[in-house]
């Protein structure tokens, strides 16, 4: 017998990045803040990390929302093994985009789907792959002083300016790069009764 899926959605992230991406599937859904430490830990890869902070941002929110589906999901940029944070400042973005400048990045994209009511979690790392152009540092300036994603790992944003300073990009979920993969959490949602479209 199948069981009944919660009829509300919670996604664990005050993103507006995110937020916008889900609001793509047209159900409703709400947002609240999961307010953990995203700090990596010792000799953990990427994927390891990225998926662990998605499911700690579902969990840090299961018992306040008991009957929903709480989505967390989590991005690590890397390049050369070291991962790369939301860079936070002007300087530390200048940094990064200089670091990154004609170089292939790895984005892992991490999505966990968690039924607060049966604890049941349904998790993924999406992989993409984005190829920097051999940009000047002007271009850096001129990009970072017009978009300022100093909130975004990899300080660049695909859905907007930050394409400019783009080559090339492979992936299988091109949702993903922005931080929410909706191929698989469709496919999720409707492992827990969720009609779509």
């Amino acid at each position: 017998m199948q069981k009944q899926a919660p009829c509300h959605l919670l996604l664990a992230s005050s993103s507006p990045y995110r937020k916008e991406l889900l609001s793509r599937l047209g159900i409703p859904f709400e947002t609240a803040s999961p307010d953990i430490d995203e700090t990596p830990l010792d000799d953990e890869t990427a994927a390891q990390t990225s998926l662990r902070l998605a499911q700690a941002k579902a969990n840090a929110l299961a018992n306040r929302f008991p009957q929903h589906l709480v989505i967390g999901s989590d991005q690590v940029a890397l390049l050369d093994g070291v991962q790369l944070g939301k860079p936070g400042t002007h300087e530390r973005a200048v940094q990064q985009l200089q670091q990154m400048r004609g170089r292939t990045i790895e984005f892992h994209t991490a999505l966990c789907l968690l039924n607060a009511a049966t604890d049941h979690a349904q998790t993924v790392v999406d992989i993409t792959r984005v190829t920097m152009r051999d940009y000047t540092d002007a271009e850096i300036e001129r990009y970072l002083n017009l978009e300022k994603p100093y909130d975004c790992a990899g300080s660049a944003k695909t859905e907007g300016l930050g394409i400019t300073l783009i080559a090339a990009i492979e992936n299988r979920d091109p949702t993903a790069i922005i931080g929410l993969p909706l191929i698989e959490l469709v496919t999720m949602l409707k492992n827990e009764g969720i009609p779509l479209p």
